[in-house]
């Protein structure tokens, strides 16, 4: 009997391990499409050199989260940017979700001017803060891009691992959206992008 709880505790074991490799590797992959992306897109605000000065969380299973996803259709609104220029969203659905414990919600957007172009017609977009903003991330929020498709059984894989930086975090001239108040998390989220390791910050976002 001894060694049957001895067999299942390695086998427990070396499961974690082989899925915490795996997790990381994945999180790894993406991050590495997402510096590259910085080097191939015309209006990108770093240079190769600046890609040193980025800075991540490590990989942290726990926020990847399953989240029950709610169609609710609402009317388009103008998103206020930090360049004082609008963009017009409108609100595609809500995910409930559970993160450290504690129950939150956050509304999924889509852009109306991408969904006319025929490229972009699936992308949306989920703005948000959290408690590590103008601390150890980004002071203007952080955030996750993904496609109707995602959203599979009213149920959608949310992967704080992959927030990332507007690119107002690394230079001014961009019309980044301002996370509406309904997607200020009531906690803190050590995933995904830190700030940026260069200074740049306007003072009243740190």
């Amino acid at each position: 009997m001894k060694n049957i709880f001895c067999t299942l505790f390695l086998l427990t074991l070396t499961a974690s391990l082989l899925f915490a490799q795996n997790f990381a590797s994945e999180t790894e992959a993406f991050r590495k499409n997402y510096r590259d992306e910085f080097l191939h897109t015309s209006n990108s605000p770093l240079k190769k050199d600046d890609l040193r000065y980025l800075q991540f969380f490590e990989p942290d299973s726990n926020y990847k989260v399953v989240a029950k996803f709610e169609r609710k259709r609402g009317q388009s609104f103008e998103m206020p940017t930090y360049s004082g220029v609008n963009k017009t969203y409108v609100r595609y659905g809500v995910l409930k979700f559970r993160v450290n414990g504690r129950r939150q919600t956050l509304n999924v957007y889509r852009s109306l001017s991408l969904q006319s172009v025929a490229k972009y017609k699936d992308y949306l977009f989920i703005p948000f803060k959290d408690k590590t903003n103008g601390q150890i991330s980004y002071g203007g929020g952080r955030y996750i891009d993904l496609k109707t498709t995602d959203l599979k059984n009213n149920t959608y894989v949310l992967d704080f691992n992959k927030a990332y930086n507007p690119y107002c975090a690394y230079s001014d001239g961009y019309n980044c959206p301002i996370p509406p108040a309904a997607n200020h998390l009531s906690v803190e989220i050590n995933a995904g992008e830190k700030k940026f390791g260069k200074e740049h910050e306007a003072a009243s976002l740190k």
